[in-house]
């Protein structure tokens, strides 16, 4: 991508940045862009770089020892992945994996700038503390669920936050990627979205689910 896109990026999804650290993040950063389903990272991967979310929406997921994913939120434009944060500062590899739920484009910034970026500039310092809280407190809802909400409630919440982070009441999401995310399985998913749809909630169609709440 133009390198010269990279000011008006950071201006139009990170308007608090302070003008000095936009130019130090548009000499330095580069613009990467992933169509839908691609990987931006994947567990055990070696982080080089901390990702800005610009444009679209990227799922993250904890991958268990015998494969299985777990959901665990996403990260809309104007955000970042407190995760790979961390690891790029510590210079840790990933423990977690990220793909694109559409067009993405994100922003990665070099492990390299960060202690500069932290010391330095207030609005970075600010940004990365508020985006640990905000994934702290996505991720106490997700236990929150799992704790003491049943599977209907669960996939309910599922897919009004879907809705909301995609702006859309067209959901291109299959039934077995709902259960994967919500750790259940595809028969019971389905059995959930067809009541759901008998109480004209969601209307189900062959390869997305229109949202009607």
């Amino acid at each position: 991508m133009n390198p010269q896109a990279i000011p008006q990026q950071l201006a139009k999804a990170f308007p608090q940045f302070e003008p000095a650290l936009m130019e130090v993040l548009a000499e330095h950063s580069t613009l990467k862009t992933f169509a839908p389903g691609d990987s931006l990272m994947e567990t055990g991967q070696n982080m080089r770089s901390t990702m800005l979310v610009v444009e679209g929406l990227v799922k993250l997921y904890r991958e268990a020892a015998e494969g299985g994913e777990f959901f665990m939120y996403y990260i809309q434009p104007g955000s970042a992945c407190a995760l790979s944060m961390i690891c790029s500062t510590r210079q840790q590899t990933s423990e977690v994996k990220a793909k694109a739920v559409e067009q993405t484009t994100v922003l990665a910034v070099p492990t390299s700038l960060m202690d500069e970026l932290m010391k330095q500039y207030k609005t970075w310092y600010y940004f990365v503390l508020d985006t640990y809280r905000s994934r702290f407190e996505e991720l106490l809802v997700v236990i929150d669920h799992i704790a003491f909400k049943s599977m209907d409630e669960r996939l309910a919440a599922y897919l009004e936050k879907l809705h909301q982070d995609l702006n859309s009441r067209t959901l291109t999401v299959t039934h077995g990627e709902i259960a994967k995310d919500l750790n259940s399985s595809r028969e019971v998913i389905s059995r959930l979205l067809k009541k759901m749809e008998q109480q004209q909630k969601v209307i189900l169609h062959r390869s997305y689910i229109e949202y009607l709440q």
